[in-house]
C-alpha cells in the first residue's frame, strides 16, 4: 500500500490523469532503459537541476559525486515504447490506453510531474516538449506483432 504521505500519493491527489500504475510503469521503463538497453550519459549528480529522492546515497564514502545515467525525453521514450511491447505484447496499446498514455506527450507529463516532486531528475536541458510528437502511438504499437492462420491444406492432429 501506497503510504499517504509519500509524494507519489499527494501527486495523484491533485493531478489525477494517470493512475498510479503508469508511474510505475515509467519507473520500470527508466531502469530497462539503464540498465537492459544500456542507455543514457553519464552525469555527475550535481549536474542535475533537481534532487532525486529514491531514499539512495548520492555520495559516494570518500565524498564524491555517485555518476547518473540520464537518458533524453526521446531516448525515454523509444525504451517505454520497447519495454510496453516486452510486458504486454499486443496489448501494449490497450494497456497504455487504460492508463490514459495516448501519446508521447502523456509520458512527457508523467516524467514531469515526477521531476516536480523530486522522484526524478533532469538536467538544464531537458524540457517537457522534448516528449511531444517522437513517435505516433498507431505506428509505434503496431506492426511488431503478424498473426496468420495456419494453411487450411494442412492436416490437424491433436
Amino acid at each position: 500500500m501506497l503510504d499517504p504521505d509519500h509524494p507519489i500519493a499527494e501527486l495523484l491527489a491533485r493531478d489525477d490523469r494517470y493512475p498510479f500504475d503508469a508511474y510505475v510503469f515509467v519507473f520500470e521503463a527508466l531502469r530497462h532503459a539503464q540498465e537492459k538497453l544500456g542507455m543514457g550519459t553519464e552525469y555527475l549528480a550535481e549536474d542535475f537541476q533537481s534532487e532525486l529522492s529514491l531514499g539512495e546515497d548520492d555520495e559516494l564514502d570518500d565524498g564524491e559525486s555517485e555518476p547518473e545515467r540520464h537518458i533524453s525525453g526521446q531516448e525515454l521514450c523509444e525504451a517505454m515504447r520497447q519495454y510496453a511491447h516486452e510486458q504486454y505484447g499486443y496489448m501494449a496499446k490497450s494497456v497504455l490506453n487504460h492508463w490514459s498514455i495516448h501519446s508521447t506527450s502523456d509520458f512527457g507529463e508523467i516524467v514531469f510531474n515526477l521531476i516536480e516532486i523530486e522522484q526524478m531528475r533532469k538536467t538544464p536541458n531537458d524540457h517537457r516538449e522534448d516528449f511531444d510528437n517522437v513517435f505516433d502511438f498507431d505506428e509505434g504499437f503496431q506492426d511488431k506483432f503478424q498473426f496468420s492462420l495456419p494453411d487450411s491444406s494442412e492436416e490437424h492432429r491433436f
